[in-house]
């Protein structure tokens, strides 16, 4: 395989950890990023930029104040800017983020959860 061509599979295989986003690939000023989910995270928001999740396996719900969105394979939800939301799964759960580089995977509360992004 060329060194420019990433395989979603292979990276998710590599991360240990959930909780622990690794740049998959730059998109412009964006960063593709692949995680493993399992359990809650924090509540929280990025007040300057969207926030795009793609799941590749399991079953994602993205808490809002208001409702809650349920994700499963291949569902896509794009959390606005500014609003806040705490994911949380029941078991494993892979997926995709698509945010700008330098994006703060707790957003503005920081915290023992946050994490450096990590490279492949």
């Amino acid at each position: 395989m060329s060194d420019d061509v990433r395989n979603i599979a292979a990276a998710l295989d590599a991360i240990a950890d959930p909780w622990q986003p690794h740049r998959l690939a730059t998109v412009n000023d964006y960063d593709v990023k692949v995680v493993r989910i399992d359990g809650e995270f924090v509540w929280h928001s990025h007040p300057e930029t969207d926030e795009l999740f793609l799941v590749r396996s399991g079953h994602l719900t993205i808490q809002l104040r208001d409702r809650d969105v349920e994700l499963g394979p291949d569902d896509v939800f794009v959390v606005p800017r500014g609003l806040e939301h705490c994911p949380r799964s029941d078991g494993e759960v892979t997926a995709l983020l698509f945010e700008p580089q330098g994006t703060v995977n707790t957003g503005d509360v920081g915290g023992s959860r946050t994490e450096e992004l990590r490279e492949l």
